[in-house]
């Protein structure tokens, strides 16, 4: 029996829906079960003011969301973070190895400590006031790098020596190099440090020479009053106030160089007249993190990653765990930066830096 033409091209057509939905379920059925979408980790702690540009930077969330992490902090200096209740943190980013052996005569619990970032302390100033204290020979020029000499510094400072004996007639008054609060921040903690060592003589100082020199540090810092306890908001002040109210300002490297990067407008308006001067001896500031829980130890493996080392070298001016950046500093475009750093010191131990924040604390 023949069947027609127009039910043969039917029952054609039946057969081949019949085929494709038939397909279309094997295939669905051959394809792994959706993934549920997954709850980035949580992970809250404190962190020091000079790295919230870091923290704050779009590729960095960008890349915190990629790694299932969502990262908030509060701001903290790196001394007042040791002592802060750690209940609910997951983590303390100071800015010196110092203040981690702080929290640890403290008790602060950590279950992981790991450097993370770099930047030597260095001394904020103007060319003019630079220019100077050049002749004095306090600091001393080579090409475009400035470097303080601490030592000539601190006797200046401890002589009442008034900017105009040194050459700089803008100066009202004597002669003082500003900073942080360095019994709550590491900033001005690190340069008490420097102090201490000179009056030593140099060397990483004891309990002993502290004690011996107590009066004199006390002194230096006196001529400062007030005092910031977050280095960003000193290095504001700095930039805002101006060469006649903040001459010099201890600050970290890092800090002119995220601003090039990041507020290019203001930077440009200081650019000519502002000078970085590396401190002979200086230190460096070694960024740890400190962790508190199992979150903290997935930040700390975060910050490591090449992306995010790489991120705070470019766009924020941190040296890595090495002290180099990932590429030549020439890439910030900023006059005075040195490419490898002049010779840094020890500080002194920890129970000589206990005894010095006392006495900066009047102790």
């Amino acid at each position: 029996m023949k069947l027609a033409k127009g039910r043969i091209v039917g029952l054609i057509c039946v057969l081949a829906a019949v085929a494709i939905v038939g397909g279309v379920f094997a295939f669905r059925a051959a394809q792994p079960e959706p993934v549920a979408p997954v709850e980035p980790v949580s992970v809250d702690g404190y962190l020091g003011g000079e790295k919230i540009s870091l923290f704050d930077d779009e590729e960095f969330v960008d890349l915190s969301e990629r790694a299932g992490l969502d990262i908030s902090y509060r701001k903290a200096g790196s001394l007042a973070m040791m002592e802060a209740s750690t209940d609910g943190m997951d983590y303390l980013f100071p800015s010196s190895q110092a203040a981690v052996e702080y929290g640890d005569e403290l008790g602060v619990a950590s279950t992981g400590e790991q450097i993370v970032l770099n930047s030597p302390i260095v001394v904020y100033t103007y060319r003019d006031v630079a220019d100077a204290l050049v002749e004095s020979g306090i600091m001393a020029k080579d090409g475009e790098v400035y470097t303080l000499d601490v030592d000539a510094a601190v006797e200046a400072m401890l002589a009442d020596t008034t900017w105009e004996e040194l050459g700089y007639a803008g100066g009202y008054g004597q002669f003082r190099i500003d900073s942080t609060d360095p019994a709550e921040s590491n900033s001005g903690n690190e340069w008490a440090a420097l102090i201490a060592n000179s009056l030593a003589g140099g060397r990483p100082a004891s309990m002993e020479d502290i004690e011996r020199d107590a009066d004199s540090i006390r002194k230096i810092f006196a001529k400062s009053g007030w005092m910031e306890t977050s280095s960003e908001d000193s290095f504001r002040q700095f930039l805002t106030l101006g060469e006649s109210s903040k001459p010099m300002m201890v600050g970290y490297e890092s800090q002119v160089l995220d601003l090039s990067v990041n507020e290019p407008e203001l930077f440009e308006q200081v650019a000519d007249d502002l000078v970085i001067a590396y401190t002979t001896p200086t230190v460096w500031s070694t960024h740890v993190l400190v962790s508190l829980t199992d979150n903290g130890e997935s930040l700390c493996d975060f910050l490591m990653s090449d992306e995010v080392q790489q991120l705070a070298w470019e766009r924020h001016g941190f040296r890595g765990a090495s002290q180099l950046g990932t590429d030549s500093a020439e890439r910030f475009d900023v006059i005075g930066v040195a490419e490898r750093v002049p010779a840094a010191v020890e500080l002194p131990a920890p129970d000589a830096m206990q005894r010095l924040i006392q006495v900066v604390s009047g102790a």
